[in-house]
This record gives structure tokens, C-alpha cells and sequence, in this order.
């Protein structure tokens, strides 16, 4: 872990959790400068969206200690959720109303003024290039319009502190292209991302820094040119490999909530 506890958007500290006899986080340390991309890397059950779920108030933490935007998790989850924005793996849109309509749903549960709420949502469209299908149904949008949505109803609420699950997954190369740089115009905002994706070079492109994720524990950090320095690699796909392969630690996520599709 690097980084004091006051500048840190995510400090987590000894995290577990078990799911019956299988435990699935023994002990994770995770620290997330503010203002910066932390990539979260693990194979398929490593815990990575049970520890998006848990620093999301989703899920409840087994034991050790998390803190987002200064607030903790356990005690403090009103502030905690105040202070994020989620974009989860499966769609959280409603096919059944327009875009501009999810939007303004979303801006109203933010207790957004009328005004506010319609000039946020007509800013993020724009943003997001949404603006020309803004009006349609969702149900007509394609995978990675609707995964786009997905990202402006995260970012509703300006939160300080966003967790990304998988976002890209899925998508066609320009819809991830455009995510891409929609996250690095974030981060250059001074948003704090915390990103779990299956896409090393996603990572290597979009992460300060990057945590793998393996047998419930971190067993490495660090930027992405220090990882790949330190193990002889030219990439992190064979950092990747190099960390996970053999696993030695729980191989599966067995709580139907938090499957990952990585």
C-alpha cells in the first residue's frame, strides 16, 4: 500500500470475506490515491466484484476495515454512498424508457432541481455523444450506446469516487475506444477511478497504478511500467500470467450475486 490515509479516496485494510467455507478475500490491502486509476486485475472468482461490492455498501465486509472518500463502509454507508458512482457488469438501464428519460430518473433520485437535473443530463448526452438517440427507447440502442448510458447514470451525481466493473466488456473495439477516453477524461478531471477489467492492456493504457488480485490476496502492485520492470516482461499480459498461473488460493466466487464474467 502507498499513500497517507489523508489522501487516499479508497483505503482498505485486511478485507475478508467468505461466502459459507469458501473464502474468497483473505486479507486484502488496497489503497487508491484521489485523483487517480487503480486497475484491479484477478482471474476468473479472484474477488474482484466482491470488493467493488463491499466498497459500494452492496455487500458486507467479513472482517478488516474500508474507507471510501473518508468514510467507512460500515459505519458510514450514507456518506459512502454520496460520495460514488457504480457502473456494474450487467446493464442498469431501463429498455423500456429513452435515454433522456433513465437520465432524468436518476437526476431525481439525486435530488437534482428540475433545472440542474435537465442541464446535468443534456451536459452528460453531450458528453457521452448520446444526444441524436437521446429520445428513442433503450431497447432500440446497441451494446455499447447502452453501455454508455450506463456510464453518464453513474456520473449523474458528480461523485468524487467511481468504481468501474468490467466496463468494457463485451464491446466492440471504438465503443471500448470511446470509454476509454471518456475514462481518462475523468481521471483528468480529478475523479478517482477504481477499475476492475479483463483487458491488460486496458489497464496498461488507463492505470497509475495496478493491483493483481489472486488466492484472496494482492500479490503485486505497482504502476504498470514498475510491474513489468520488475518481472522481465514487455507487457502485463506476462506479468499477468507469470502471478496467477498456478493459483493457490479460491478459485471461484460461489455467490450468485457477484459472478464474474472476466
Amino acid at each position: 500500500m502507498t499513500g497517507t490515509t489523508t489522501d487516499l479516496a479508497v483505503d482498505v485494510r485486511g478485507l475478508r470475506k467468505s461466502y459459507g467455507d469458501q473464502q474468497v478475500l483473505d486479507g486484502v490491502d488496497l489503497a487508491v490515491r484521489a485523483g487517480t486509476v487503480t486497475a484491479l486485475l484477478g482471474p476468473n472468482g479472484a474477488g474482484k466484484t466482491t470488493v467493488v461490492g463491499i466498497l459500494s455498501t452492496l455487500l458486507a465486509l467479513d472482517g478488516g476495515t474500508a474507507r471510501v472518500a473518508g468514510h467507512d463502509v460500515v459505519t458510514q454507508p450514507g456518506a459512502v454512498r454520496a460520495a460514488i458512482g457504480v457502473t456494474g457488469q450487467t446493464s442498469a438501464v431501463d429498455d423500456l424508457l429513452t435515454g433522456v428519460e433513465n437520465l432524468r430518473l436518476m437526476a431525481s433520485l439525486h435530488h437534482l432541481g428540475r433545472r440542474e437535473g435537465r442541464e446535468r443530463v443534456d451536459a452528460l448526452l453531450a458528453q457521452l455523444g448520446l444526444t441524436d438517440a437521446a429520445r428513442k427507447p433503450v431497447a432500440t440502442w446497441s451494446g455499447g450506446m447502452r453501455r454508455k448510458l450506463d456510464l453518464a447514470m453513474t456520473l449523474v451525481g458528480s461523485p468524487s469516487v467511481v468504481f468501474l466493473d468490467e466496463p468494457t466488456t463485451g464491446l466492440d473495439p471504438r465503443s471500448r475506444r470511446t470509454l476509454r477516453d471518456e475514462v481518462r477524461a475523468l481521471s483528468a478531471a480529478g475523479t478517482t477511478i477504481l477499475l476492475t477489467t479483463q483487458y491488460l492492456e486496458e489497464a496498461d493504457q488507463l492505470a497509475d497504478r495496478v493491483a493483481v488480485l489472486d488466492g484472496g490476496r494482492i500479490v503485486a502492485e505497482g504502476t504498470p511500467a514498475e510491474l513489468k520492470s520488475a518481472h522481465g516482461a514487455s507487457s502485463l499480459d506476462d506479468v499477468f500470467l507469470r502471478l496467477t498461473e498456478p493459483s493457490t488460493g479460491p478459485t471461484a466466487d460461489p455467490d450468485p450475486t457477484t459472478q464474474e464474467v472476466a
